[in-house]
């Protein structure tokens, strides 16, 4: 039967899942993953269409993932991001669900405590094994909704479950009914399949899991989990590496509503966000992610990242105080004594710092030159100059004019910028290497300048 997609302006016809291979032995796709070399990245001619969902939103992993690759947080810790959560979701849910651990008595604690904030979004949502038993977790702390763990590559399938692709289905369908019996919304884990054999497995169970939805009249959520970061954003790649593709045949051939898919990716290779960001412009509503991108080994797409691409592909959401983003990272590195690279974008303390001093020349013209976007404003995040022997006068002028309240004439051939840069060369010359420390300088701009008052924003 024909369908006119007005995203795609084209017809298309029904395409219907392949039925489920209960293959004899594991398919570990060892052309690529030979595992005694790196993955290879196959190629066909074959394309799939952008298909934008008409709303995408982020969830959070933070207290999931998040606590996998980290000392846990304190009850009080989890709280404090959560409310950080609430404000980066705003009224319209940027930030739409967050999945909660549920098996320690801390764990079920910090969800009670959330939940008597009683916001909107992001809603709190659980995790568990598929176990039936499990259910009496979530049915207790009153959730409506919560992943269950659906491993679907050979890898998991055969070498870790000690299963055939048939037993692994049947086991999963039986833990989807228990939960759809409790009247529980199940969002099923994909574990792994970047590396499954998507025709011979994915799409025939996740066909199996559509129907239950309609039975039940109750959504089945898809999270495609990348576990291993394997995916790929490129035009032409191959199943099961290929993001666009994965995303497509859960979409087209097992029926899943854009807004019952969701991303999950790693970044074991650089491409966790632009993983997630492929998700979406190809029919996936939701992109996973966790704040600072800490999560199990390598990291899952980082909250503020996939905030700020949101905000890039579709304009600001209303009613998002994306300054939150500065707030949250100063509570990490103040509260919760989490060191964060300073070079890291968005939230690192020299994200928008030079050292150059020709590019703090170029600051001192028009700040548009060398920072990407109104920092000071959208996060509440100043540009910064720091000063080391490259920063010459211009970044001495540039540093003391963001601290202290200078005379308009003062310019970089003024005799006391000069004075203060001849005396930086110096000791850099005299074997010094770390930058300038800010008490440093307030003690020499004092000392050439005299009576020179602060900034009120910098005291």
């Amino acid at each position: 039967m024909l369908h006119f997609d007005h995203h795609t302006q084209s017809f298309y016809t029904d395409l219907k899942p392949h039925r489920l291979e209960d293959v004899a032995e594991p398919n570990l796709y060892r052309d690529i993953f030979p595992y005694d070399q790196f993955p290879k990245i196959s190629f066909t001619h074959e394309r799939v269409p952008t298909f934008i969902p008409e709303e995408t939103w982020i969830t959070d992993t933070t207290f999931r993932d998040g606590q996998q690759a980290r000392a846990p947080y304190t009850v009080e810790q989890i709280v404090e991001l959560y409310k950080f959560m609430h404000r980066l979701a705003g009224p319209r849910g940027l930030v739409r669900a967050s999945e909660f651990f549920l098996y320690s008595r801390k764990d079920r604690e910090a969800v009670e405590k959330c939940l008597a904030l009683g916001y909107e979004y992001p809603q709190v949502t659980g995790w568990i094994r598929p176990v039936k038993e499990d259910f009496r977790l979530v049915k207790e702390i009153g959730l409506k909704e919560t992943g269950i763990l659906t491993s679907c590559s050979d890898y998991h399938i055969f070498l870790k479950l000690q299963r055939t692709r048939k037993q692994a289905l049947e086991m999963y369908l039986d833990t989807v009914k228990a939960a759809l019996d409790e009247g529980i919304i199940p969002r099923c884990h994909l574990e792994d399949i970047t590396r499954a054999d998507i025709e011979g497995f994915v799409t025939p169970f996740v066909a199996e899991l559509m129907s239950l939805a309609e039975q039940y009249e109750v959504p089945v959520k898809i999270r495609m989990c990348d576990t291993l970061g394997f995916g790929v954003p490129y035009v032409g790649a191959q199943l099961p590496r290929s993001v666009a593709k994965v995303v497509y045949c859960l979409r087209r051939e097992a029926g899943v509503p854009p807004e019952w898919l969701e991303w999950h990716g790693h970044n074991d290779f650089h491409k966790v966000l632009v993983n997630a960001t492929t998700a979406w412009l190809h029919g996936c509503c939701a992109a996973n992610g966790t704040f600072l991108s800490i999560g199990e080994r390598t990291g899952n797409p980082p909250i503020e990242g996939l905030i700020v691409e949101h905000a890039m592909l579709w304009g600001e959401t209303e009613g998002v105080d994306y300054s939150v983003i500065t707030e949250m990272a100063d509570y990490y590195r103040a509260e919760i004594g989490q060191s964060i690279d300073p070079r890291c974008p968005l939230v690192g303390r020299d994200f928008n710092m030079t050292r150059a001093g020709i590019h703090a020349d170029g600051l001192l013209k028009n700040e548009e030159i060398y920072n990407p976007f109104d920092t000071d404003n959208i996060l509440g995040r100043p540009i910064r100059i720091g000063l080391t022997d490259k920063s010459g006068v211009a970044g001495v002028l540039g540093w003391i004019q963001r601290r202290y309240d200078l005379p308009e004439d003062v310019a970089k051939n003024d005799p006391r910028i000069v004075q203060i840069n001849n005396w930086i060369q110096s000791l850099y010359e005299a074997g010094r290497v770390p930058a300038m420390s800010d008490e440093e300088m307030d003690t020499t701009v004092h000392e050439v300048f005299g009576d020179v008052q602060r900034r009120p924003e910098t005291l």
